[in-house]
């Protein structure tokens, strides 16, 4: 998102504790190192100049581990939201993009997922998503606050360049442990769960590339500019793909062989998330232009044989 705001000639200051970011992906735009939960060193940032926006992507977000800790999602989720909401308000910032999550849906009632589906989520970190973005609403009716949430579904892929990828470690995500485990040499990788009500029994996802995301958000900066209120958007391919279709087009990407073994479901897993994004399309003029998961993948496998962090 930075890389491609600052090639929109956008001035951006980047706030992240770097608890899992990593300074190196900044680039040419202003770092400062704060936690959104220090309430006195978030007023310094807001006090020493004038913000337009904020894009708010700050987030504990490994499901697994929000079902095992739940109060340090709540705390770091739901309180470093109000402490950014308080100082943005407190410095009349009125425009505010925030990463939400398929994860509030919960177990869907329908193949593809839109607006309206009932959020019913099932996990702590989908419910701290879900939580914010009430508070986005209640904002908005109390004092203004324009707001876009948009309820990602898999983000996956990297930089066309191969400058930016995903690098976290410990790695949960799909793609980035399929090509991992071809970069080791084949070590075997974890499937979670082979029992799902899907075709081959493997969770279904809908993977949606980083940079179409960050249009989303510039198209939602735009879009913030005539409308008022608390606004949300899915944003997704609108196509979903198993685990082990993964695994298999990550073969034809790599040109080898991916062995993995199968393990216990991870608590909190719904079995299919696939989005209907027909919203986003019609109100932001947004369009995802990497529908393909092979071309998502291919993205990715740049990164990760070319990784400098």
């Amino acid at each position: 998102m930075v890389k491609m705001l600052l090639e929109q000639g956008f001035e951006v200051t980047v706030l992240d504790n770097l608890s899992t970011g990593h300074a190196e992906a900044v680039g040419e735009a202003e770092l400062v190192a704060c936690d959104l939960l220090d309430g006195a060193e978030l007023e310094r940032v807001f006090a020493r100049r004038r913000f337009d926006a904020v894009m708010h992507f700050c987030a504990l977000s490994l499901v697994g581990e929000s079902v095992r800790q739940p109060l340090d999602y709540y705390r770091n989720n739901v309180g470093g939201t109000l402490s950014l909401l308080e100082t943005m308000r407190r410095h009349s910032v009125e425009r505010l993009v925030f990463s939400s999550t398929a994860a509030i849906f919960g177990e869907p009632d329908q193949a593809l997922i839109d607006e309206t589906h009932p959020a019913r989520p099932i996990n702590p970190y989908g419910r701290s998503k879900w939580m914010v973005e009430q508070m986005l609403t209640d904002s908005a009716t109390a004092f203004g606050l324009r707001s876009v949430s948009l309820r990602y579904f898999n983000a996956a892929g990297a930089s066309p360049s191969g400058e930016i990828g995903e690098s976290h470690d410990p790695e949960t995500h799909l793609i980035p442990n399929v090509l991992k485990s071809v970069q080791a040499g084949g070590a075997s990788l974890k499937v979670f769960g082979n029992d799902y009500p899907t075709p081959d029994g493997t969770c279904v996802r809908d993977y949606i590339h980083v940079d179409d995301l960050a249009a989303a958000h510039l198209a939602a900066l735009t879009w913030m500019e005539s409308q008022e209120g608390a606004a949300v958007f899915n944003l997704g391919n609108g196509r979903g793909f198993s685990v082990l279709e993964v695994i298999e087009a990550a073969g034809r990407v790599t040109g080898q062989p991916i062995a993995y073994e199968v393990q216990d479901r991870r608590p909190g897993d719904p079995a299919v998330l696939v989005a209907a994004s027909d919203r986003a399309q019609r109100e932001l003029g947004w369009q995802p232009r990497y529908r393909d998961i092979e071309a998502i993948i291919e993205t990715a496998w740049r990164w990760h044989r070319n990784a400098r962090y």
